[in-house]
């Protein structure tokens, strides 16, 4: 699989992939530290890129087991932070990409063939937020 592509998110942020990203594999601002808890509660609960899931969690809510949520960090879709103790912790984003790769490998789909999916849809839908911004920004 391509390690150059990043999956990008829907409100415009870049989420990098772990090739792209220092020893550790975390992601995104500060990706050198463990994650930090930043802003109010209130902030926290509305940001869909806070790592607020431990594994067992993420593999509860979206039925599957913690090796699945493993094998597409392996698959370099989503790498999660790291809490301080080492720890994976998943963030209501990555969820929906797992929750993704889950569909496609039931219905058969390589788990390869289906990261490389997610990320292209999710190439098009950033490329459709942006076409449309720059319509409303023109007219």
């Amino acid at each position: 699989m391509d390690q150059t592509h990043q999956v990008s998110h829907p409100r415009g942020e870049r989420h990098h992939r772990a090739s792209d990203t220092p020893a550790g594999g975390r992601t995104g601002p500060g990706a050198d530290k463990p994650a930090a808890v930043s802003g109010s509660p209130e902030q926290r609960l509305d940001d869909e890129d806070y790592p607020a899931y431990s594994m067992g969690r993420a593999a509860e809510i979206l039925g599957v087991s913690p090796a699945f949520l493993r094998s597409l960090g392996a698959a370099k879709l989503i790498e999660p932070l790291r809490s301080e103790g080492g720890h994976r912790r998943f963030s209501r984003y990555q969820l929906r990409l797992a929750a993704r790769a889950r569909e496609l490998v039931d219905a058969g789909t390589a788990l390869e063939a289906a990261c490389r999916i997610i990320i292209l849809e999710d190439q098009l839908a950033e490329a459709l937020r942006i076409n449309e911004e720059l319509r409303r920004q023109r007219d």
